[in-house]
């Protein structure tokens, strides 16, 4: 049954899908369909409609549908959630993901039961929560051009694939940290907790304690360790030596840096919206996604399922 637009909590419906994925076109055509049936107005993101286009569907770049939507249903993985987080966060609009990806720690709505899931959200029935994004500079001290970017996940300063470790020293408000020679740093939210600072054995922080991780990758020394400090502060890493060295931005942005550049971290001023269907509870996603559930035979049998002799 359809439902007013009037009525409608978000009428204006945003969709946004995995960058060059041609394969989302008849998913997303049944998707706007649905929501239009519903009574919704539905854009699509222009650059998804480049590669998945949706017939009788209005379209709209990042900043149109930011100001436009009411919210927006991210259609991809966690690496689409995260695009698509930096380009809305400043229009305060809120995400539902659908998982098209692997783990979904972001896109939490499965594919299969996705319209249900969506009418029950857009109905009301969701648990919202904000999340903390970073605000990066890179300062170069020969002069060159400096950059701005913003991270959800995390901030690498790290090797390239020329050269061996590189040496960087850290600052917390001005106050020298540590300096250490180190496959690289991680700098993470507690969102990006248990993405790659995670690999590095970064602890886990839930996401609403107002935190920021620094994880050393590979330190040549044992004793540097993780930390994680008051999300008040300013981060500064300076690359003392390295001749191939890198910043990343959640994968997704990258620049090069050379001896004396330095990356300044600060928690932004805006956050991410999510919704999550009723009932979301982080712990027992982190139950699932991780398999904390699962005794190691079950692991095991779940891995060889389906695998002849």
């Amino acid at each position: 049954m359809s439902v007013s637009a009037t009525s409608l909590r978000f009428r204006r419906v945003a969709l946004v899908g995995r960058y060059a994925s041609p394969a989302l076109a008849e998913p997303l055509a049944a998707l706007a369909a649905f929501l239009a049936a519903r009574g919704h107005e539905v854009v699509l993101e222009a650059a998804t409609a480049r590669y998945a286009p949706v017939p009788g569907c209005r379209q709209g770049r990042p900043g149109e549908l930011g100001r436009d939507a009411d919210v927006a249903v991210i259609v991809g993985g966690d690496g689409t959630m995260l695009s698509a987080a930096r380009e809305l966060a400043a229009f305060d609009i809120p995400l539902i993901g659908v998982n098209q990806g692997r783990l979904g720690f972001l896109t939490d709505v499965p594919a299969a039961t996705m319209e249900p899931a969506l009418a029950a959200i857009l109905d009301g029935a969701f648990v919202e929560e904000r999340r903390s994004m970073l605000d990066v500079v890179l300062e170069r001290k020969a002069g060159g051009p400096t950059e701005s970017v913003q991270a959800f996940n995390e901030v690498v300063v790290n090797r390239g694939t020329q050269g061996g470790m590189i040496d960087s020293a850290a600052e917390i408000d001005g106050r020298f940290l540590y300096a250490m020679r180190s496959d690289g740093l991680i700098v993470a939210t507690p969102t990006g907790s248990t993405a790659y600072a995670l690999s590095a054995q970064g602890p886990i922080v839930e996401p609403s304690v107002p935190a920021i991780l620094l994880v050393p990758v590979a330190p040549h020394a044992l004793t540097n360790r993780p930390i994680v400090v008051g999300d008040s502060v300013t981060i500064r890493v300076t690359l003392l030596r390295g001749i191939d060295a890198w910043v990343h931005c959640d994968g997704q942005t990258h620049f090069q840096m050379a001896e004396d550049d330095r990356v300044i971290i600060r928690r932004a001023r805006h956050t991410m919206r999510l919704l999550h269907p009723a009932g979301y509870d982080y712990f027992a996603m982190l139950r699932e996604k991780l398999h904390w559930s699962e005794t190691p035979e079950r692991l095991h049998e779940t891995a060889f399922a389906g695998r002849g002799d």
